[in-house]
């Protein structure tokens, strides 16, 4: 539902954008990712927080304009997910970096490592999904492969970084609470799987 909400939302955008190809896109949104982490270290949190906005409006822009020109592919899908990781990363320690101190460290610490926990945990029953068919073809959903639901998603995620960067006085804070939400979605999506691929 989301998605296609945001599809609606970005459909205005993507049309002067046709002409260009998806994973072209992608790159743009990386360069402007990285930007916006380079403007943290620098503590200039609104230009950091403008540019990681642009970068997730073409993180939107990529996969519509690939649905709406008939350009999805599995590589093009694969390099959104790689760049997203890589500026969820990027944005915390960038972050960090700007604001140094043993206790920022120790909660930056505690916000990946919940993040490379999550991403296992998605990542992996995915692809178990996948090999049952029972993944995005089989659900009809518009992304490369299927992405099991949690309590903190996309949308939750950029509010959690904008945050970050609006609030960077209460960034510990933040960052421990983003993380212990990150683990509940982890713990949400073992329970669902101990008990539907024991089903199935």
């Amino acid at each position: 539902y989301l998605r296609g909400a945001k599809d609606y939302a970005l459909a205005f955008l993507a049309s002067p954008l046709y002409r260009i190809h998806p994973i072209t896109i992608s790159f743009i949104g990386l360069g402007f990712g990285l930007i916006a982490g380079f403007f943290l270290m620098q503590q200039q949190y609104w230009l950091g927080l403008i540019f990681w906005l642009i970068n997730r409006i073409l993180d939107g822009l990529d996969g519509t304009v690939a649905r709406q020109t008939g350009r999805q592919s599995d590589l093009g899908g694969y390099i959104d997910i790689l760049f997203d990781f890589a500026i969820y990363a990027f944005i915390p320690i960038s972050l960090t970096v700007g604001a140094p101190s043993t206790e920022a460290f120790l909660s930056l610490s505690f916000l990946l490592a919940s993040f490379y926990i999550n991403a296992a945990s998605w990542m992996y029953l995915a692809a178990i999904l996948e090999k049952r068919r029972q993944g995005a073809q089989a659900k009809g959903e518009l992304t490369t492969i299927t992405m099991p639901s949690g309590l903190i998603g996309g949308a939750e995620t950029v509010l959690f970084f904008s945050l970050f960067m609006i609030w960077p006085q209460q960034l510990i804070l933040l960052f421990v609470s983003m993380g212990i939400l990150v683990l509940v979605t982890t713990g949400q999506r073992l329970v669902w799987a101990a008990r539907y691929l024991n089903k199935y």
